[in-house]
């Protein structure tokens, strides 16, 4: 195997593609937009969704990139050899062009020509077949052909995509491993297990069928290929170390820790887990901040992930002894690191710090808060134990976090009814998960005709606001369902009512006139000279597509009903603040 660094393995794998006929796109924002099911970008294929239900894509059929991502769930692995908050993947996709044959035969040709694994250490798994769809003998056979040997049919559960949501695009999937030198845990050992025998590098899914609400599957006359493969996973495998947190990627992150905290990473298994802990947590906080529609840390949505990360940092950082201000020195290294590659967070980089420190202070003046509480509960509690739900008060009410309430509680001669906290927080977590479900209910392909509805008058609206507030106004984000429209914009105070009602003016106007949605493709230098507004990348020679709505014009790819005059009434329903320097404004159609 060829030892790369994870900038080299990055140009390779769009170089390879490109040479393929691949259009390289950038990178997508970490905030999605109109996509109500996720509050991050969690694949490479998240923004590609209306491309893969059918729409043309500007830059054509064959796609490559590397996608920065953001997934949350498996939070308390963090600090393991495999698990981060923040990752990048590595996609190339076919929208209706190449299938099985091509992607297979060019995942064999990267894993084995460029990155030099030798063919016998590579294993593969396939679809092994259900009632809705059957083995996936077509994948197994180009594979044999190709030399692959190690070929394993495995269930759904290891083998099959999607949908995202109820209905959609979905299909099976093969899946590429290394294999190591730890002998197999059984007869049946093979890519299922957990037993660490085979390492996953890459995934190729075959979206061939839909399911339909009925829930059938039938087969879709345009299949596309969407693949992944984990920059930080890739590189761990290809320079033959045992964890993510070796690479560099992160290596000069530790060893700052180190120098702040004067302690060694190898010398203790909970000093090693509370900097892997602090480096993975400021890595994903500085790419929040430093996205183009980034949030601040706030108490909803994707601002209340971020200052979770935030504040889960500094706590460990407490247990390393860091020093206040810890979390923006790192964030400097990982600023340079990136700035190059990702161009927004060079441009953000005072913003970026800044929060940080604004955050760690406010963390700070929360733990002197809940210090005060937890002095007020230990002197009416009759017995030595302090109880779990009073422990998840402090938490859930003040932010103090259970490690902390332990620490003191030690220190008075208490303990924690720990299992009560743990029974506490599964019950807030069912409420939340249950509200999450409701909310995000539309599902990730939701383009309906409300929602294309909709998605038309936030452009409208964006316009309007530009008249009204300033042309200073911009997108910070923005959630559509198919009940209303919620939109991000960054401006500094509350609006008036007078200053409401005339946006909602302005774009019912529009409405009125029922003019005609027009959709050109240009390319973004041509789509700024044009003075449409969006957000525009670092890539001149990309094409995109421009929406003309009335007096709006907007780089866009989301779904857009044909006319105006379609929409309805417009009304604004709530107009808040969402973070600092941010407005949230709620809206819908009559």
């Amino acid at each position: 195997m060829k030892k790369l660094s994870s900038s080299e393995l990055r140009q390779a794998y769009l170089d390879f593609f490109k040479k393929r006929g691949h259009a390289v796109i950038p990178s997508a924002s970490l905030i999605p937009e109109n996509d109500p099911t996720v509050l991050f970008t969690t694949a490479g294929m998240h923004p590609l969704v209306p491309y893969l239900l059918g729409e043309k894509h500007p830059a054509g059929t064959r796609l490559t990139n590397v996608q920065v991502c953001i997934r949350t769930g498996d939070i308390d692995e963090v600090g393991d050899d495999s698990h981060f908050t923040f990752f990048e993947m590595l996609g190339n996709w076919s929208l209706g062009d190449y299938f099985k044959k091509e992607a297979i035969a060019w995942s064999w040709e990267f894993l084995t020509g460029v990155l030099g694994i030798d063919k016998a250490r590579l294993a593969v798994s396939v679809f092994a077949g259900d009632g809705n769809a059957p083995r996936d003998e077509e994948s197994a056979g180009i594979w044999r052909s190709l030399g692959m040997e190690n070929i394993f049919y495995l269930p759904a559960k290891n083998n099959w995509w999607g949908p995202a949501g109820l209905t959609g695009p979905c299909g099976p999937d093969t899946e590429m491993f290394v294999i190591t030198d730890r002998p197999p845990c059984s007869p049946e050992c093979s890519p299922a297990c957990s037993c660490g025998r085979y390492l996953e590098i890459w995934n190729n899914v075959f979206m061939e069928y839909n399911k339909t609400a009925d829930g059938k599957y039938v087969k879709l006359e345009r299949p596309n290929v969407d693949t992944g493969m984990g920059l930080e996973r890739t590189i761990t495998i290809l320079n033959g170390l045992n964890s993510g947190y070796e690479t560099d990627l992160f290596d000069f992150a530790i060893k700052k820790l180190e120098e702040m905290s004067g302690l060694s990473c190898t010398s203790d298994e909970e000093i090693k887990r509370a900097m892997r802990i602090f480096a993975d947590h400021i890595r994903t906080a500085v790419f929040i901040l430093g996205d183009k529609n980034g949030v601040t840390p706030s108490n909803i949505d994707q601002g209340y992930v971020l200052r979770r990360l935030i504040r889960r940092a500094v706590r460990f950082g407490r247990k390393l002894n860091l020093a206040a201000g810890a979390p923006s020195e790192l964030a400097a290294l990982y600023i340079e690191k990136y700035k190059d590659i990702y161009p927004d967070i060079g441009k953000n980089a005072e913003k970026i710090r800044s929060e940080l420190d604004r955050e760690e202070e406010r963390f700070s003046a929360t733990l002197q808060q809940g210090l005060k509480e937890f002095e007020k509960v230990v002197k009416y509690i009759p017995t030595k134990v302090i109880p779990g739900k009073t422990a998840f008060r402090l938490y859930d009410t003040y932010g103090f976090p259970l490690e902390i309430t332990e620490e003191l509680a030690k220190e008075a001669g208490f303990s924690v009814d720990v299992a009560g906290y743990q029974a506490a927080f599964s019950e807030h977590q069912k409420k939340s998960q249950a509200g999450a479900k409701q909310k995000f209910k539309g599902g990730l392909a939701d383009n309906t005709e409300l929602t294309a509805r909709l998605h038309t008058a936030t452009h409208l609206m964006h316009k309007a606001l530009q008249q009204v507030l300033g042309s200073e106004v911009e997108q910070r984000g923005s959630n559509i369902t198919a009940e209303r429209l919620r939109f991000d914009f960054q401006f500094e105070r509350p609006m008036t009512d007078e200053e409401i009602a005339e946006v909602e003016r302005l774009v019912n106007e529009e409405i009125k006139k029922d003019s005609s949605v027009v959709c050109e493709e240009m390319s973004v230098a041509e789509a700024k000279d044009s003075g449409a507004i969006g957000v525009f990348e670092s890539r001149y020679g990309e094409m995109v597509k421009v929406y003309s709505i009335g007096f709006s014009k907007e780089i866009c790819g989301g779904p857009h009903a044909a006319r105006t005059g379609e929409l309805g009434k417009f009304k604004i329903t709530k107009e808040q603040s969402s973070s600092a320097g941010v407005r949230r404004i709620r809206a819908i159609l009559e």
